[in-house]
Formats: structure tokens, C-alpha cells, sequence
């Protein structure tokens, strides 16, 4: 076979094994990132203790950019959670490169994280995976006016339920009082979409909110009509209210 025909030989043997997807992804072969990461991080020395032994157990080499610079990935404030240390909480987003992908998926194993924590400065260790995420309590306030949702409370619910001191005598017993409604989790709930609750769909009218009712099925008591700032106003109210001390659960001889 004459050269010429050799290399065309060569080309034809290429083209079919792209064609029938032999050939891998050059993305895929590329075993190459980017990555860029705040000045203390990098001044800290983690990552030049780090990258070497990823690089060395999956033969990936990763070039650091100059912080803000265009990055495949980066470590920084966004991107899962990665480790803890020098105050902060750091997190890694390794962007849509699969390389740095690995790199994530090995920040999360075992080894990964043992390598972080293994990392020392004079003995002491500055980094750790175990992180703790802080859960952020949000009270909610509520800025209607809690005199008139008291007022409004005795009013229109003081018919069934003990709201305080007030109306204790002149409630039904067999429902739950305010202050044993605020002991329920989902309190909040409960009194904000009350309406929608049995029984009060039969009886009760928010303005603008419920539907009047059917002609053929009017309200079997005295309705309530109220308005959301009267609803505002009572959750005001109810939510300065203590909720009842029940005591401790009925324990069985099991128990």
C-alpha cells in the first residue's frame, strides 16, 4: 500500500469511529479545571495541601486562577457546602465542567473530607468538614391592633370558645379555648384560615375573601362578618396570649 494510501486508511478508520461514537468525548479526556478562590483561603494553604492529592489519585490537574478571574469553578459563598474554617463557611460550585464535578463528589466522600481535616498548621487544625448549619429562627409579628383584637375575639368567636378571663362562663365547653389552641403548633394557621375550618364555613363571612352564602343554605346561627384587618387584629391578640399549661402526658403503667 502506496502512503497516500495508508493515510487515507487512517482518516477512513477515524471517521468510523466517530460515526459509531468510538471515540471519547474530548471533554471527557480533557482531566483539566480552573479554579478560583478569596485570597484567605488560598493564603491559608489548604488548597495547595488538597489539590496535589486529588490531582494525584484521579491524574486531573487543576490550575488556580487569580481570585475574580474566569473560573471553571470556584470556592466561595454559593455552591454546596464544602468545609468550615477561619470563620467562615465555605462552599464550592463546581459549574457544569465534570472534572470539577469529580472534584465535588470527592470533597463529600470520606477521603475528602478526612484530607481537610487532616490539614494542619502548627499542629492545629484550621478546617473542618463537620460543618454546622445554623437554622435561622424568624418570629412573625403580626401589626394589627391586639386591643381590638380582643375586642373583635369576644365579639365574634367569645360565642364558643373561652378567649380569656372575660367570657369564661359564657362559653361552649366542648371547645377548645384560645389559650389551649395556642399551645398547637400550627396555631398560626389554624386562626389565620379558621374560616375555611369546620364549622365555621357555615356560619362565617370574611369580606372580599368568603362567598356569600347560598340562598337555599343560609347560616344556621347569628353569622360572623368580620374583615381581614379584624383578622389581623385578633392574631395580633392571640399571639401575646400564653398558651395553657396542660401538664405533663397521661403515662400509661407501658410507659
Amino acid at each position: 500500500m502506496t502512503a497516500i494510501g495508508k493515510h487515507l486508511s487512517f482518516w477512513m478508520t477515524v471517521l468510523a469511529l466517530t460515526a459509531f461514537g468510538l471515540t471519547a468525548p474530548a471533554q471527557a479526556q480533557d482531566k483539566t479545571f480552573t479554579l478560583t478562590a478569596p485570597d484567605a483561603l488560598v493564603d491559608s494553604g489548604l488548597l495547595k495541601f488538597i489539590l496535589p492529592r486529588f490531582s494525584l489519585k484521579t491524574q486531573t490537574r487543576i490550575t488556580l486562577a487569580e481570585p475574580g478571574a474566569a473560573a471553571d469553578a470556584q470556592f466561595g459563598s454559593i455552591g454546596m457546602v464544602a468545609f468550615q474554617g477561619l470563620d467562615t463557611v465555605w462552599k464550592f460550585d463546581p459549574g457544569d465542567d465534570p472534572d470539577a464535578q469529580r472534584f465535588a463528589d470527592w470533597l463529600r466522600s470520606d477521603v475528602g473530607r478526612n484530607t481537610v481535616d487532616s490539614y494542619q498548621v502548627d499542629g492545629a487544625q484550621l478546617f473542618t468538614s463537620q460543618v454546622e448549619v445554623k437554622k435561622v429562627v424568624v418570629e412573625i409579628t403580626y401589626d394589627g391592633d391586639a386591643l381590638r383584637g380582643e375586642e373583635a375575639s369576644l365579639s365574634h368567636c367569645g360565642r364558643c370558645h373561652v378567649v380569656n378571663d372575660k367570657n369564661r362562663m359564657n362559653s361552649i365547653g366542648s371547645t377548645p379555648s384560645f389559650a389551649v389552641l395556642r399551645t398547637l403548633r400550627d396555631w398560626e394557621d389554624r386562626f389565620q384560615a379558621f374560616y375555611v375550618l369546620n364549622p365555621h364555613p357555615a356560619f362565617t363571612q370574611i369580606t372580599d375573601v368568603t362567598e356569600p352564602f347560598d340562598a337555599t343554605r343560609p347560616s344556621p346561627i347569628a353569622a360572623v362578618e368580620m374583615t381581614l384587618d379584624d383578622l389581623e387584629n385578633i392574631m395580633a391578640f392571640v399571639q401575646g396570649i400564653p398558651p395553657a399549661d396542660l401538664g405533663r402526658p397521661v403515662q400509661s403503667m407501658q410507659d
